[in-house]
């Protein structure tokens, strides 16, 4: 083995293990955080459980069909991180309106992002969708090299 496959190699499991850590940090936040009411804030627990199953699968057999079901997952975190901070957003948004009559603008705005709910929280799942796509990416590379 080179030192450049050496080096792929120990970024690619790298990569695998920082989607482990990540995936059972957020896993156990989203628990304790009682992130459980209605469909909505189920999602991402679902979402995060599939993820680590996929990731197991992968770490352990390294198919072309674990790959596949791993980009399929990231691209959906990707989609559910992005629709978490609209959903966040919002409702800090109607939050504030409550709390407080006639704002609006910039002000409103600001007050939402720093609101309640973490308006950027679920960010988390779009960062680690972008972590499984690399790591997918990486590993095809790496066995087009081999052969």
């Amino acid at each position: 083995m080179s030192d450049a496959q050496s080096v792929i190699s120990v970024v690619r499991r790298s990569l695998l293990a920082i989607l482990a850590i990540g995936l059972i940090g957020t896993e156990i936040e989203l628990f304790l955080l009682k992130h459980t009411d209605g469909f909505w804030q189920i999602l991402p627990l679902a979402l995060v459980g599939a993820g680590v199953v996929v990731v197991a699968w992968c770490a352990f057999t390294g198919s072309s069909a674990s790959l596949r079901v791993l980009d399929v997952v990231m691209i959906a975190f990707i989609v559910s991180g992005a629709a978490g901070v609209l959903l966040h957003f919002k409702g800090n948004i109607e939050w504030e309106r409550e709390r407080t009559p006639g704002i609006s603008g910039s002000p409103l705005v600001r007050q939402a992002l720093m609101g309640a709910t973490p308006t950027l929280a679920p960010g988390t799942m779009l960062q680690l969708g972008l972590v499984g796509l690399i790591y997918s990416y990486v590993r095809r590379r790496e066995r087009q090299k081999a052969e």
